[in-house]
């Protein structure tokens, strides 16, 4: 019996096979990247304005505070502010095909702020092109060794943030929300993409607390939800001081986000499902 002759491989199969292995090399590149931090952290909202960068920024500040090791990663792609938040001065660079983060405040950052040559241009990109800006900061970020990195989510449940969800090992997300019913509706949307995707929710925390917006909210969100409430962050004036992230202008902010911080830590010392 004559053996048959191998079928020529087709331009599809080779295109297919060369997908796949550009994948692999993608996704390994990544994992050598993340292998040295500890701790990734996502602050996740289910819709704009409720505070959510300034939560990831002053948090990651009071990590460093705490003389953890921290980096923040805006994937805001197309409206990018922690540069703005934390005052940043220098820019991340490229160097031997690598993104070289910039540091403030004790904290590394990465965001496509550094690539804009007007803070007011509009980043203009369609889904694919945030998937692969993203996927492009995880693959060439060169973090060093980390105790903690803190991922700045853009608000919703479209590209971003599932580009993130299934590509980055998150260890936990903490979802801002504020008192208001819509804000609470938007972050019950957010909680629930989190759970289909059976990923861990560190818990919620309700930000703008107080007479203006009413109190409560966040917790009862988290009671519903049925996952941990951080606790709450009240309106206070002192946010108008924005020289500096407001964790190191005001003692009473700088109480808030102490504990918030070591609640996340202590959520994140014991293992999910435990």
């Amino acid at each position: 019996m004559t053996s048959q002759p191998p079928r020529p491989v087709s331009p599809q199969d080779r295109a297919r096979i060369e997908a796949m292995r550009k994948s692999f090399e993608q996704r390994k590149q990544i994992k050598d990247r993340l292998d040295k931090i500890k701790h990734k952290i996502a602050v996740y909202s289910g819709k704009g304005g409720v505070g959510k960068t300034t939560i990831a920024v002053n948090m990651a500040v009071m990590l460093a505070q705490q003389h953890h090791r921290v980096g923040i990663l805006d994937v805001d792609i197309d409206c990018p502010n922690v540069v703005r938040a934390l005052k940043l001065e220098q820019r991340g660079h490229m160097e031997n095909g690598a993104f070289y983060p910039a540091e403030r405040w004790g904290v590394k950052v990465m965001s496509t702020g550094f690539f804009q040559e007007k803070e007011d241009e509009a980043i203009i990109f369609r889904g694919p092109m945030i998937h692969n800006t993203i996927l492009q900061f995880l693959q060439m970020t060169d973090w060093g060794d980390l105790d903690y990195l803190v991922v700045d989510l853009p608000p919703g449940t479209s590209d971003a943030a599932l580009t993130i969800m299934q590509t980055l090992p998150v260890d936990g997300f903490v979802v801002v929300t504020t008192p208001q019913e819509l804000a609470m509706v938007d972050a019950l949307r957010s909680i629930n993409m989190i759970k289909k995707l059976n990923l861990r929710i560190l818990g919620v925390v309700e930000n703008f607390s107080g007479d203006m917006f009413g109190v409560g909210g966040g917790e009862a969100l988290a009671g519903r939800a049925e996952v941990p409430y951080l606790g709450k962050l009240e309106m206070r004036k002192d946010y108008r001081d924005d020289t500096k992230p407001t964790v190191l202008a005001s003692k009473s902010v700088h109480k808030e986000y102490e504990a918030l911080a070591t609640r996340v830590k202590d959520l994140l010392a014991v293992p999910a499902g435990a």
